[in-house]
């Protein structure tokens, strides 16, 4: 018997410029779904803090210009692949996406709204945080999850500033601060950042801790996914966030 062709499926992924991570996460991902393919356009992030010249990086006009090179590729999805909202106000993906699709006619996606997406559908009211952010940053986005009534009941974070830098953070002290999460019991664990090595751990640690665990390189491509019509539960073997519809 032949098996039918499908219709190829283009993911468009707006990247940090000093990102090395989620480019091969995603591919990975992605890599038993022959007709789904990932392609990336980087703008320029090389920090993340709470200066201005930090909070620059995040100007809608650069992520849109981007984007509009992304949908030359005829993507069926443009994903912001970061998690900037998580300290500007989630407020500010809402607002770029919509932009998106204004300027470029294709569907938009974020790393944060995808999660907060999640976490809403599971009921998650406790949920435990991990980053590698810095006091001020990880602050921030703790309050911001406040004002949606989640509370974070536990959070660990390692003071990072230089953005490529996050990419050289070991596996076994992503696991190790995930573990401390743990022990406060969420509902749900987030590893918030897209340079992060998280997503590979992922499904072990659940296991281990019989708790969900969010990485944000996944939430982006469980949304664009869903938002290209693919069914998100084809990919097997990073967790159980691709067990929802």
């Amino acid at each position: 018997m032949n098996t039918p062709i499908r219709s190829p499926v283009r993911l468009g992924m707006l990247t940090p410029s000093s990102n090395t991570t989620l480019e091969p996460v995603t591919a990975a991902m992605l890599a038993g779904l022959p007709e789904v393919t990932a392609h990336f356009a980087r703008f320029r992030v090389t920090e993340i803090a709470l200066s201005p010249g930090a909070l620059a990086q995040f100007d809608d006009s650069a992520i849109l210009a981007a984007a509009e090179l992304l949908s030359h590729a005829k993507v069926d999805v443009i994903a912001w692949n970061g998690t900037s909202s998580g300290w500007l106000g989630f407020d500010a993906d809402a607002r770029l996406c919509a932009r998106i699709t204004a300027a470029t006619g294709i569907p938009a996606a974020t790393s944060m709204l995808a999660l907060n997406a999640v976490l809403a559908r599971t009921g998650v009211r406790r949920l435990g945080l991990v980053t590698p952010y810095r006091d001020d940053v990880q602050a921030r986005i703790v309050a911001n999850y406040r004002a949606l009534g989640i509370d974070c009941v536990a959070e660990r974070h390692l003071g990072i500033q230089d953005n490529f830098a996050f990419a050289e953070v070991a596996p076994a002290t992503l696991a190790a601060m995930t573990r401390e999460v743990a022990a406060a019991r969420p509902d749900a664990i987030a590893i918030t950042c897209t340079n992060l090595r998280a997503a590979p751990l992922v499904a072990a640690l659940e296991r281990e801790l019989g708790l969900p665990v969010y990485d944000t390189i996944a939430t982006v491509v469980w949304d664009s996914l869903r938002l290209a019509g693919v069914d998100p539960n084809r990919v097997r073997g990073w967790g159980r966030l691709f067990d929802l519809a």
